[in-house]
């Protein structure tokens, strides 16, 4: 009895030390329990592998499991599985099989949460047939899928862009007597949001409210943020005041996302009512908050304020991100201090941010309405990744100055680059070569842009 609680108590301790990353002194308990006497087991080193993987690595982890063979303590399903999982979180799919494989080998039968995460891994790695593949197993092996199962499919569907297929298991779940959580509910749904299908998520939030689970403050939020994302600003503020009717309580992100849409439609005031309500409510601010704050500031003409708040971000222990320096290159630009932003950017560079395309299309769209084109066009050069805004931001201040033939190299050379350009930005060079007589380069750029679209489909 008192060897049972003394390995109990060393685990327990070498559990709280993984958990605060503090591995090395885990380790020194683990060794000054041996030297007493109180004998590890395989819940010791399952807790250890466990830490491993996840602030360290699957290869450290590993070694783990030689220790436990050399102490007489053989691995066991949970070991495989915290193995897996770590090979998962970073995308190493052939570890992961080998594992998988090596636990059969070894006699050790897997679990549905062996399978889940395994099915995840191939998700993961963008091989969705090999994941439905396991989904089948599981079925097969007579294994009582959880929800877990369930939720990792619909998830890992909906990301690789069956969407419609994450639908249709969830409607066949469903008549086979599966009961969806909320969580589920909410996978699908952003699922649904991000493939532009507002208007199924939409029935889907009124069934929930109908016969399904009660939604939740994230039901709400996921499907109002993807309204303003797709500029339906009016569905977005009424899922809002829906949010509000039924008493929920918002954290930041809800607030922010109201308020960053409220300031795209120039309802500056109620943006500002919006933020105000969120300080009242106790809401500490993070750096979300900040640049929302720092956005409206600008839109409102008021830079000193804005420029207070960066001392703010700096005192409250914020860092600046990216979205924090795009909003006020876009700020100097509509201030007309060209000269700041162009600086601004050249910092922006130097501080290594993954991508800085909408900080640089800020620029561009600032240089454009300033008259200087060609100098904006330079910018755009310097990019290493552009998106339809870049072109439609170039293209169309071209056909001002009346440049149209430039300007249908231009938008032909981003259609060849893959990027989706919008059909107006297409009609406005189109129409600009038929109107200054080039009836002919017309017809051919409409021909271009039809191989194109068969190239690329």
């Amino acid at each position: 009895m008192i060897w049972r609680f003394s390995t109990r108590l060393l685990n327990i301790t070498i559990a709280s030390f993984c958990k605060a990353r503090q591995l090395e002194k885990a380790e020194a308990v683990l060794i000054d329990g041996i030297r007493l006497g109180v004998l590890p087991d395989v819940v010791t080193y399952n807790t250890l592998i466990a830490a491993y993987c996840r602030f360290d690595g699957v290869d450290t982890a590993y070694s783990v499991i030689n220790r436990m063979r050399e102490a007489g303590i053989n691995p066991d399903v949970v070991t495989y599985n915290s193995l897996i999982a770590g090979a998962t979180r970073h995308c190493q799919l052939l570890r992961c099989v080998d594992l998988f494989e090596e636990m059969l080998q070894t006699g050790i039968r897997p679990d549905v949460w062996s399978y889940n995460t395994l099915m995840h891994c191939f998700f993961k790695s963008g091989k969705p047939d090999e994941a439905n593949r396991i989904f089948q197993d599981i079925i097969l092996s007579n294994f009582v899928p959880c929800p877990t199962t369930f939720n990792t499919m619909i998830n890992g569907l909906c990301k690789n862009g069956y969407t419609a297929n994450a639908l249709m298991l969830f409607r066949n779940l469903q008549r086979r007597g599966f009961v969806p959580q909320i969580v589920t509910y909410n996978i699908l749904l952003n699922g649904l949001c991000k493939s532009g299908r507002l208007r199924t998520a939409r029935r889907i939030v009124r069934e929930l409210g109908e016969s399904g689970p009660k939604p939740n403050a994230i039901t709400y939020t996921i499907v109002m943020k993807y309204c303003f994302r797709y500029r339906k600003f009016e569905e977005g503020l009424e899922i809002f005041s829906e949010m509000k009717r039924e008493g929920y309580t918002f954290d930041a992100f809800a607030y922010c996302t109201v308020s960053g849409a409220l300031i795209k439609t120039g309802k500056l005031k109620e943006a500002k009512e919006c933020m105000e309500q969120m300080a009242r409510n106790g809401i500490e601010p993070d750096i979300v908050s900040y640049n929302t704050l720092i956005n409206l500031y600008f839109n409102e003409g008021k830079f000193e304020d804005a420029y207070k708040l960066l001392d703010e971000i700096e005192k409250g222990g914020f860092e600046c991100d990216k979205y924090t320096h795009t909003i006020l290159i876009d700020g100097l630009c509509k201030a007309g201090d060209l000269e700041g932003a162009k600086r601004h950017l050249k910092y922006m560079d130097s501080m290594g941010f993954d991508s800085n395309v909408v900080a640089y299309n800020c620029l561009i769209d600032g240089l454009c309405k300033a008259g200087q084109i060609d100098y904006a066009m330079k910018v755009s050069e310097l990019m290493e990744e552009k998106d339809s805004f870049t072109c439609s931001s170039l293209v169309h201040n071209l056909c001002k100055a009346g440049r149209f033939r430039h300007a249908s190299k231009l938008l032909l050379s981003f259609l060849r680059s893959g990027i989706k350009i919008e059909q107006c930005t297409q009609r406005a060079v189109l129409n600009g070569l038929r109107s200054t007589g080039y009836t002919n380069e017309a017809r051919k750029l409409q021909s271009k842009i039809r191989l194109t679209k068969i190239l690329h489909s």
